[in-house]
């Protein structure tokens, strides 16, 4: 296994080996201390009040320890820390007490530094091992029966202190580095957490956006049309003019259809069945066709024609679904608002860029007005949202919408769409 392929391992994952280390150290050192005791030739009462005292301390440091596990692994909300200097000064009282019985007991002082060096303040730990450093001293030189110190009697349990206080800092060190990384792991979830609420939000906003675009340019074009024609129908029945009016059913069937059709490929989030098994320029020509139907069923005289011009490409399906969408919203402005009697709609293909131009020559208005539309929703009756779909349409395939226009000059609306991207 390379340097790069061995698993990495966490400073908490190191902190939990040291901790359990230190357990059972404890748990190893008091096992052999008893055995130690029990094999020694002691008086009966004086032996089993050690062995008892042993036991009391075997269970107050269980106690402690379980207590902080369980607080840290949130199975129990008791927070035992606020305990922590009365359980350590009770360990220590009974651990001494047990030096006085056997100096084995001694032993048990180097778990104890560690303990001392992380629960108390870094000058009282340093304190707490000094003077037990010297009581283990004392109980290993009164053991050992000789008048004079002997040097190993000193030299071990110092070291072992030192030995102590280097690992206790490298602990510390390891314990700060352990809650940075679980400090800078929150943030990160939180951070994660907002930005999939961002990105959810933006996400919806997006889709209502789309489904805005989808609904007014098919749903809501075909029926705002359906009520015109049929209110044109009304109208041909109350003058007794049966040929229209059937002209104008005929009309509102087909539409209501079309609309149909739109609404069913609208829900399967497909394109629009007016390119389903036809080409780009045949549904503009039977949108021409239809729009002038439209127009007459409702009594007005208008003449919509369609030309090509270039060499025909195959165009991706979004553009496609665009420029469709343009000439609908386009045409429907025309029969509806411009009161015009010849629309014109040329789609042409350039070396760059495709083109759709929308011409008619009705009534026309001052552009200025629709830059407005770029920031405006609409009308409170859910109209005026035609031309702003639109430039969402077109900026959304990096395209370029223009509009020229005048009163009394008619108007024209040009689509640009990049080729070859």
């Amino acid at each position: 296994m390379s340097a790069v392929d061995a698993p990495t391992v966490s400073s908490e994952a190191i902190l939990k080996f040291l901790r359990v280390t230190l357990h059972v150290g404890f748990a190893g050192l008091l096992a052999v201390a008893v055995v130690r005791l029990l094999s020694t030739p002691h008086d009966g009462p004086q032996r089993y009040f050690f062995v008892g005292l042993s036991v009391v301390l075997a269970t107050v440091y269980l106690l402690g320890t379980v207590a902080e596990n369980r607080f840290s692994a949130g199975v129990s909300k008791q927070n035992p820390r606020r305990y922590t200097y009365l359980w350590l000064g009770i360990v220590t009282a009974v651990w001494a007490s047990l030096m006085v019985g056997s100096a084995d007991f001694s032993w048990l002082a180097f778990p104890l530094f560690f303990l001392h060096l992380h629960l108390l303040p870094r000058w009282a730990g340093i304190a707490a091992v000094v003077a037990m450093t010297i009581g283990v001293i004392v109980a290993q030189w009164l053991a050992s029966g000789v008048p004079t110190l002997p040097a190993p009697v000193v030299l071990g349990p110092v070291f072992g202190a030192g030995f102590a206080i280097v690992t206790s800092k490298a602990y510390r060190m390891l314990y700060a580095d352990g809650q940075n990384q679980r400090r800078v792991a929150d943030e990160l979830r939180r951070t994660r957490a907002a930005l999939s609420a961002t990105q959810h939000e933006s996400g919806v906003l997006a889709e209502r956006a789309r489904l805005a675009r989808e609904i007014h340019d098919t749903l809501a074009q075909g029926f705002s049309s359906i009520i015109l024609v049929a209110r044109a129908a009304g109208k041909s029945l109350d003058s007794g003019d049966l040929d229209s009016a059937r002209e104008s059913i005929s009309m509102v069937v087909a539409t209501a259809s079309e609309n149909l059709s739109e609404a069913r490929n609208f829900v399967r989030g497909l394109s629009s069945p007016a390119l389903e098994g036809a080409s780009l320029a045949e549904s503009l020509a039977r949108l021409c066709e239809k729009t002038q139907q439209e127009a007459a069923a409702r009594g007005l005289k208008l003449a919509c024609n369609f030309r090509v011009d270039g060499d025909p490409v195959d165009l991706p399906q979004p553009y496609q679904v665009t420029l469709l969408r343009a000439a609908q919203a386009s045409l429907a402005n025309v029969w509806r608002h411009a009161q015009a009697s010849t629309a014109v709609v040329s789609l042409a293909y350039l070396e760059t860029e495709v083109n759709l131009d929308v011409y008619d020559d009705g009534l026309g208005f001052v552009p200025a007005s629709v830059a407005k539309l770029r920031s405006s929703p609409g009308r409170a009756d859910g109209s005026g949202f035609g031309l702003t779909s639109l430039r969402q349409r077109v900026d959304a395939q990096n395209g370029r919408l223009e509009i020229e226009s005048a009163p009394g000059e008619g108007t024209v609306v040009a689509v640009r769409l990049p080729l070859g991207q």
